[in-house]
Order: structure tokens, then sequence, then C-alpha cells
């Protein structure tokens, strides 16, 4: 913030204070008047752009949230966001963030879906792997190397994450009011083809990815024996087999990109 800005409103300068009119207007033109050296006619032209733009991006960004909705209560759940959110970047590409951050933190509304919040962080996440910069990187890596007695590399650009609603599930047709019984763990990673995928895994997957990211100095082995250990399974063997082909498939996805040279 600059030390014009951040000054008192009615110590700035007369063209800071038109353009905080001017964009408060275009913020909520039913609730703060008009500027009133702007003409209607151009104003209008101003209000519809800048909230078709956003609409736009939020819609793009959250088709199935979108779907849920009815035009009206759309664009009401819309315009509370443009209203009362404060957005930290003026990229188009980072709305989404914005609009995830305005569910989660800001907006307390007891009509909304309980099940919103997560499925906005769903929708958002493919956006957010989508456009990532990290790149896939194999010079310190052997893509057919020995995933059990060596140490996995995980991808830069796989996020495993986990939900308590099946948000993958829900359309229109399909709004839980509950939670399932069991919670909902999925893999969004982008392969070497720039390609976004979803994967869903169970919570002993999750659980291997998990110690792969946090722990990246450990062979696979030790990864499920741990995870051996912390299920006091009876027979650690029957880990190791089937985490080992749980291995393979996450290598197959790109998810895991080899073992490290």
């Amino acid at each position: 913030m600059s030390a014009i800005t951040s000054l008192p409103r009615d110590k700035q300068p007369e063209f800071i204070r038109k353009q905080y009119e001017f964009a408060a207007h275009i913020r909520d033109p039913e609730n703060t008047p008009r500027p009133d050296d702007v003409e209607a006619r151009r104003m209008d032209i101003y209000n519809e752009l800048f909230y078709n733009n956003v609409a736009s991006f939020i819609s793009d960004g959250f088709p199935v949230i979108r779907s849920l909705y009815s035009d009206q209560d759309w664009h009401a759940l819309v315009r509370d966001f443009f209203v009362s959110h404060h957005c930290k970047t003026p990229l188009f590409l980072e709305i989404a963030q914005e609009f995830r951050q305005y569910l989660e933190s800001e907006r307390n509304n007891p009509q909304d879906p309980p099940f919103l919040k997560e499925l906005a962080h769903y929708e958002w996440v493919e956006t957010a792997v989508g456009i990532a910069e990290e790149e896939i990187d194999d010079s310190h890596t052997d893509i057919n190397g020995d995933l059990l007695d060596g140490i996995p590399v995980l991808s830069p650009l796989a996020m495993p994450l986990q939900y308590q609603f099946d948000v993958q599930h829900i359309k229109p047709e399909y709004q839980p009011d509950t939670t399932p019984e069991q919670p909902t763990c999925i893999i969004v990673y982008r392969n070497r083809a720039d390609e976004v995928g979803f994967m869903e895994i169970n919570p002993v997957s999750l659980r291997l990815v998990q110690l792969i990211a946090t722990q990246p100095d450990q062979t696979g082995r030790q990864h499920l024996q741990l995870i051996a250990k912390e299920l006091n399974h009876p027979k650690p063997e029957v880990v190791i087999t089937g985490g080992t082909e749980t291995l393979e498939t996450l290598r197959s996805k790109e998810i895991i990109l080899g073992s490290r040279r």
C-alpha cells in the first residue's frame, strides 16, 4: 500500500478518492452511488464488463458448483464475492484461488450445501496443478528404477488430497447432506505431456504417497514396513506385496517418476 492510499480518505488527493468511488460502484452498483461525473450509460458498460469477466472465470473454474445453482442463485453468490472479497492479485488466472478463499474463510451462509468448501477446493486444484510453474525433471531419476529397494521420486506436480465428502461424484442429481463413512482420497497430478489427471486411491495408498513426500530419503520397502507397523498388520509381507503394485501403478500415471539415481 502506498503512502497516498494509506491516508484517511478525506486526506487523499481527489483523483484517488474518485478511483475509490468508481471501484465501489462497480463492486456494488445497487447499493453504492455512481460517481456524479460519470455518465450512467458509460458506467453501465464498465459494470457489465468487470462483472461478466469475473463471473466467466469463476464459472469456467468451478463448473460443477455452477451446475448446482439456478441462474439467480449463482449470480447472487458471484455478486457477494464481487462485493465482499478483496482480491490480492490482478491476474485473472488466480481468480479461482481468490474465490476458493472467499468460500473457505469469508462466506457464512447456512443455506450453502455442506460440501461446498471441499468441492470448491477439489475443482480449484485442477486449475492450480494445471498452471503450476514446476516442471518434471528426470535428470536425477531412473524412470525404470527399482521402486521397492530404491528411493521412489514423487512428481512435484502430484497433489495428494483427502476429503470428508466424495467430491468427485457430486452433481445436480447427487448432493449429499452427510459425510460418507469413509473419507475420499484422491491424487491430482500433471504428467510429462502436461495433462492433468485424477486418481482415486484408498487411505493406505494415500499414506504411502505422504511418506514418500515427507521422508524422501527412505526406500519404498521402508515406507511399506512402516505402514505395516502402523496398521499392526499380522503379515507385513502382504502389505509390501500390495504396496509394490501400488508403486508401479503410481509410476504408470507419472505420479511417481522412478527411483533416485
